[in-house]
């Protein structure tokens, strides 16, 4: 075989098998990181409040979640914050200590969920809200939301801050 016909293959070869893409993943924070996180750059905080038998939101977490455009905007723009409302974490929140309150056997959910998802005195899952700098609900939306309107809502929020 030719010494450039071996070249050529090896070059078809390591060309093939390496990685096409570096896929975007999602960066999440922790509520404890919020405070630090906004003295070095003040941005809005966008929670997802979910549980992990809820179908929808499991759906937006393969779905929305995995958008290149929603990646981008979450990354750059907010700090994510993923809540699973049936945490039975403590969690310290602007301030206050939050725990998880247990309603029955094996049954309960969390006050900071609780807090940041009641809408019309209800509590539906997922929720999405959005704190501004300040820590206040400034938008909050319950059920699942697909990456157009998702994305609609950020930069709604995001023109107006």
């Amino acid at each position: 075989m030719p010494k450039h016909l071996i070249i050529f293959l090896c070059y078809i070869v390591v060309c093939c098998c390496k990685p096409q893409a570096v896929f975007a993943q999602l960066q999440t924070y922790k509520f404890t990181q919020i405070d630090s996180l906004q003295k070095i750059e003040p941005r809005p905080i966008f929670i997802f409040i979910y549980t992990t038998w809820c179908k929808y939101c499991m759906a937006m977490k393969q779905t929305t979640f995995k958008n290149k455009a929603i990646i981008a905007t979450l990354n750059n723009k907010f700090y994510a914050v993923f809540l699973n409302a049936e945490t039975k974490e403590n969690i310290v929140f602007n301030n206050h200590l939050f725990k998880y309150k247990a309603t029955g056997n094996h049954v309960g959910s969390h006050e900071l969920a609780q807090q940041l998802s009641i809408i019309n005195k209800q509590v539906v899952y997922p929720t999405t809200c959005i704190l501004n700098v300040q820590k206040e609900i400034i938008l909050q939306h319950s059920n699942y939301i697909e990456a157009v309107s998702l994305k609609y809502y950020l930069n709604k929020v995001l023109v107006n801050k």
